[in-house]
């Protein structure tokens, strides 16, 4: 939700305002901070980190206005503290944050939380924002393992001085709110502008710091929340920004270690402090913030094993993620499209057809269904902001909405729509609009796979009970929307008989699916069954390909 830009004073509804504008604000930047990020790796995501690091900080902001604060007894909502918004807001960008910039950024929050949490009585709002402001840059400092000049902690720390500076000046008044976060937005630009002639990566690649380029972006908002004026549109990437270059080395090719891992660890100061010293003997950019028993660890490593190892050790770790930069490396060259598909399905000549119609297609085998991590890895793949997955299955539906959920998190949006066979996600791909609106594209593929019936021939394994029956080892059985319909001798009489009770409720269109060992003939027969009985119903045929079903056949 968001809330009006300004003026406020420095309470709780301006770290709402503050939450939203921020969110805005690099939401609008996150493409061009994420071309250029070239330190510590080349791995285009510093912008996609930073936003969802503040988007997890808006949610828990927006969760502390919902519920009773704590201030309040009878249970009745209301306004909450300072205090808790802070709280809540910093806490929010802990347990969310993603990557080198989004712990820096959380640890950030979390030294202003610090400060403003107090709400120490008789305090004037700037020189306590200053106050704030300088205690953030100290522990973010405090937690990086061996802070490098030109980066997110310079503009930091720029930002602090110059806000400390405004606070304390000299006048019949202390400096406002607004003031000392004006001060800091401009400290912050201007060391950032510095940033390319301190980190030779930077000077090398012509850019600003991409951390320090989003840090910017958070106190532009904090000075728009607070002053009602809105900040230079996008002021502050200083020189010209190139896209991601192939020629760009990934992190094996510098030398640096292979993978990224982050976990949120629960576990006391000490034990914190020894992991501090192991985790910096396995790798480099370590970052661990956090305190009062909660923490985010991150850090580059070449055995992420040894590095969750070490969280064990420590205490619990949960939240694990463990990323390869190459991997990371090589979906940062390929442009981000805007929409895919992703489709599983049982066939490679399924999986040919999807691709054919530009959809990412996950191969299942018979009795190997793809896992979470398999579903996620090709909505990773496919590479878009937004993807639609078909899972072709119903006891898919479990995994393609925890890939969904996860892959939520790194920010894709995803729409399941929860296709049950084959031909119900060709239907769906059929009517795929990759140049509409999201939400009117998953409309038109959701009604049109569930205005497509699905039947499919199989054989008995053994004898057993069924809804048509009792079959034998050896029948064709005939299923209709998942249940046994028929039970025949032969696979043409047994598609008839599927045929005739799927276009006893009409028809207009027939898929027929074809396994590997089905002949041509088959397909030559049913199609002339549908055009004897249905003059007005035409009928498509495709190969499904090894490991597809003997038939499917789906009815629109």
């Amino acid at each position: 939700m968001a809330h009006e830009p300004g003026p406020h004073t420095l309470d709780a509804e301006a770290v709402r305002t503050w939450s939203s504008l921020a969110l805005a604000a690099l939401g609008r930047a996150r493409e061009d901070i994420d071309a250029i990020n070239v330190y510590p790796v080349a791995d285009a995501d510093t912008g996609t980190n930073l936003y969802l690091t503040a988007e997890s900080a808006d949610r828990a902001l927006t969760e502390a206005f919902a519920a009773p604060p704590a201030h309040v007894t009878d249970g009745t909502a209301g306004t909450p503290s300072l205090s808790e918004a802070v709280r809540a807001y910093a806490h929010g960008a802990l347990i969310g944050a993603r990557g080198n910039s989004g712990t820096i950024l959380a640890q950030l929050l979390r030294g202003v939380a610090d400060v403003l949490g107090a709400e120490p009585a008789g305090r004037d709002a700037g020189p306590l924002l200053a106050s704030a402001l300088t205690k953030a840059a100290e522990e973010a400092y405090e937690a990086v393992a061996h802070p490098v000049e030109g980066t997110m902690l310079t503009v930091a720390g720029a930002a602090a001085r110059a806000a400390a500076a405004a606070g304390a000046a000299a006048g019949a008044a202390a400096a406002t709110a607004a003031d000392v976060a004006r001060a800091a937005y401009e400290g912050a630009r201007a060391a950032l502008a510095e940033t390319p002639g301190q980190l030779a990566a930077l000077g090398r690649a012509g850019v600003v710091d991409a951390g320090g380029c989003g840090l910017v972006a958070v106190l532009g908002a904090l000075w728009q929340a607070l002053s009602g004026q809105e900040p230079e549109a996008e002021p502050a990437r200083g020189r010209a920004v190139p896209g991601p270059r192939d020629d760009r080395p990934c992190a094996e090719e510098l030398g640096g270690p292979a993978y990224e891992v982050v976990y949120l660890l629960e576990a006391g100061e000490e034990a914190v402090g020894e992991l501090r010293a192991t985790l910096d003997g396995l790798g480099d950019s370590l970052v661990v913030v956090g305190g009062d028993g909660l923490w985010n660890v991150h850090v580059h490593v070449d055995d992420p094993g040894a590095a969750v190892e070490a969280g064990v050790v420590a205490g619990r770790p949960y939240r694990i993620r463990i990323t390869h930069f190459g991997d990371e490396r090589r979906l940062a060259r390929a442009p981000r499209v805007q929409r895919a598909v992703v489709a599983v399905v049982q066939g490679e000549g399924l999986a040919g057809l999807c691709g054919e119609a530009g959809a990412t297609a996950v191969l299942a085998r018979p009795g190997e269904p793809p896992a979470v991590p398999v579903l996620l890895d090709a909505i990773r793949r496919a590479h878009a902001r937004e993807v639609v997955l078909l899972p072709g299955a119903a006891d898919l539906r479990a995994a393609a909405a925890a890939a969904a959920e996860q892959a939520r998190a790194d920010g894709v949006r995803v729409a399941v729509i929860p296709t049950r066979s084959a031909v119900q996600g060709l239907a769906a791909l059929a009517v795929h609009d990759p140049d509409g609106s999201f939400d009117e594209d998953v409309v038109a593929m959701t009604a049109a796979a569930g205005a497509t019936r699905y039947g499919e021939l199989a054989v008995a394994e053994r004898q057993s009970f069924t809804s048509a029956g009792i079959c034998q080892a050896g029948d064709v059985l005939g299923l209709i929307d998942g249940d046994v319909a028929v039970i025949g001798a032969g696979l043409p009489e047994t598609a008839e008989a599927v045929l005739a009770r799927m276009l006893g409720s009409g028809g207009e269109l027939v898929t027929l699916v074809l396994g590997p060992e089905v002949p041509d003939a088959l397909a030559a027969r049913l199609e002339a069954y549908v055009q004897h009985g249905h003059l007005a119903v035409d009928t498509v045929t495709y190969r499904g390909g090894r490991y597809s079903a003997p038939l499917l056949i789906g009815v629109e």
